[in-house]
């Protein structure tokens, strides 16, 4: 009979996902009226103030470039005129229609340059063209022409920071969630029946979904752009801590929190990716340095309150207070997060041509180039798991950056025995040293600005190359094997307390620049395959944080805490190294790098440019 249950709960739980999905991709599909994302678009923010920088490079996800930028089809398609393609330098033109016509002619500067001005009897904004023949059949491409407040580049700078919030506060209560699970584990197993060791396993499923999940995610965020994917699954994932919450049997649970980590790693993935389809590579540091923060924050900060919530009510409460916070978040994402992806405008585009014009020549540089699923599907899995093994750079950062998530959910067992079982704290005070980790990462962030300084300075100069990006890690990366070397031999009871707690302040400062300088110098040195690179990185990184809990408390109780921590110091002052030995030799890494050589070459012709 129990087992009947069990079964019919876990049906009914599908089924409710199912329905789920459904609805979400019916809210966020084309017919679906978006007033209130068009109000702040086109009312709330006024006038655009970004412009477009000469020479700056677009990235975007695993195996393709996104070519909404300004002239970066063009750059792309004539890499490829040799094959199938041929490029007429005067076929370039301009196209719009209705209340966009006016103020429009052939006799302004920008018109000689940017070709004729074709006119349709119909609203559409004024459109860059470029007529190309391509495997014995012509097309006509559509691309953004400069200032277009419709390509995410040149959106107000106060709707990029309202999206940007939106996307760091997804990403907070996605990391909360991730590790306020432990706090109630010994309440959990004892009411399921179960042991410690199995209640344990939803912290690995969870990691471990969100290390292959991204893999498979991409070609889907290609082809429905952003925001049908942040809105579809950020609902289910709000959905999810119902069953959490009322789950009568630890199946149930543990499929929950699989769950939980298929649909949260969009914060944990695709944020990063929207940054790219909105900020130059010279603006994108402080959204990329306030991501890492916010996601190391939101991982560490949740045993601070979780453990008291446990104590008070109960650990189901625990996940439903998780729930009730997250589903308001989910509505407001429904309701004000926008498309970020610019070839998605103009495919809107492209279709409203064809379909007013009867023109089937109508298209996106994406449109040319889309592979099938299948070997988008092939090529986002294989293509980042390839550059993992295969490129230096890759494998160095990704090692460096597992070993600190790795460590970051090895604390959840650690700090426990510690504060617990060495100094006698109960279960809500004991969750209070994370308050340590939660000031080390800010500590962390606000130093990161010395290294945003520095890089703008050097960029400015045109001295910037991707090693630019790792003055901070050499600085900060370092604090990580000293904070451990301290926790090590600060971990007796007769000492105070408050030794560790500054232990931890040291290693999170150090986890912060290492995820800081990943991202960054990676993105810099693979350009638009940066997304595959870092989702091989995401893969190492997830699969070494699930299964840290698993045998943490072994570990430590086995071996002995002080040498525990020693053993994990000495990898650390190791690992150490990459940033130095990048910061030397990266420049004839990325020469031998086929991938990585690409961009460095775009770079240094972009240099000149400017």
């Amino acid at each position: 009979m129990a087992e009947s249950v069990a079964a019919n709960d876990e049906m009914n739980m599908i089924l409710l996902i199912l329905a789920i999905t459904a609805a979400a991709n019916i809210f966020t599909s084309e017919q679906f009226p978006r007033s209130f994302a068009d109000l702040i678009d086109r009312k709330l923010w006024g006038p655009t103030l970004f412009q477009r920088h000469p020479g700056s490079i677009s990235w975007s996800i695993p195996g393709q470039m996104d070519k909404s930028q300004p002239g970066l089809a063009s750059h792309t398609e004539n890499a490829s005129a040799g094959s199938s393609s041929h490029i007429d330098s005067t076929s370039k033109g301009r196209i719009a229609g209705g209340k966009y016509l006016e103020g429009l002619d052939d006799s302004t500067a920008a018109a000689k340059t940017d070709g004729p001005l074709q006119t349709v009897d119909f609203d559409f904004p004024l459109t860059q063209t470029e007529r190309i023949v391509q495997d014995g059949n012509q097309y006509i491409v559509l691309d953004f022409v400069p200032g277009d407040k419709e390509n995410p580049f040149n959106w107000d700078g106060k709707y990029k920071a309202f999206i940007s919030a939106l996307l760091c506060l997804m990403t907070l209560f996605i990391g909360l969630a991730t590790t306020a699970y432990s706090s109630g584990l010994g309440d959990m197993a004892t009411d399921l029946g179960v042991t410690e060791e199995i209640a344990e396993l939803g912290l690995f499923l969870f990691n471990f979904v969100c290390a292959l999940a991204p893999l498979f995610l991409a070609p889907f965020c290609e082809l429905a752009g952003r925001r049908v994917v942040y809105v579809g699954a950020y609902f289910c994932f709000a959905i999810m801590f119902i069953g959490l919450a009322l789950g009568k049997n630890i199946g149930t649970i543990l499929v929950c929190r699989a769950l939980l980590g298929l649909f949260g790693c969009v914060g944990t993935i695709l944020v990063g990716g929207t940054f790219g389809d909105m900020y130059y590579p010279q603006d994108r540091a402080i959204p990329v340095a306030t991501f890492s923060w916010i996601a190391i924050f939101g991982t560490v900060a949740a045993p601070i309150y979780a453990g008291f919530i446990d104590q008070a009510l109960h650990w189901r409460w625990v996940e439903g207070i998780q729930g009730l916070a997250n589903i308001p978040l989910a509505l407001i994402i429904l309701f004000f997060l926008p498309e970020t992806r610019g070839s998605v405008a103009l495919g809107k585009r492209a279709k409203q041509l064809r379909t007013q014009t009867g023109d089937d020549r109508y298209v996106t540089a994406n449109d040319l180039e889309a592979p099938s699923l299948k070997h988008m599907l092939h090529n986002s899995s294989v293509k980042a798991i390839k550059m993992l093994i295969t490129e230096p750079v890759v494998f160095a950062f990704g090692l460096w950056i597992a070993f600190a998530w790795f460590l970051t959910f090895l604390f959840l067992s650690v700090i426990p025995i510690t504060f617990e079982e060495k100094k006698g704290w109960n279960e809500g005070v004991s969750g209070l040293p994370y308050i340590g980790l939660c000031i080390g990462c800010t500590i962390g962030f606000g130093l990161n600005f010395f290294q945003i300084r520095k890089y703008n300075s050097l960029f400015q100069q045109g001295q910037a190359r991707p090693e630019s990006r790792l003055y901070g890690a050499l600085f900060g990366a370092v604090w990580l094997p000293i904070g451990l070397f301290i926790y090590s031999f600060t971990q007796y009871a007769d000492l105070p307390w408050i030794a560790p707690i500054i232990a931890l302040v040291l290693i999170c400062i150090g986890i912060f620049f290492i995820f800081e300088s990943c991202y960054s110098y990676t993105s810099d040195c693979y350009g638009e395959s940066s997304s595959s690179a870092i989702a091989g990185q995401g893969f190492m990184r997830n699969t070494l944080g699930a299964v840290s809990p698993l045998f943490a408390s072994q570990f430590f109780h086995n071996v002995g805490s002080q040498y525990a921590g020693l053993i994990l110091a000495l990898i650390a002052t190791a690992l150490t190294i990459i940033p130095y030995v990048l910061f030397i030799y990266g420049p004839r890494l990325r020469a031998k790098s086929k991938l990585a050589s690409l961009v460095t070459h775009s770079g240094e012709e972009d240099r000149e440019k400017v």
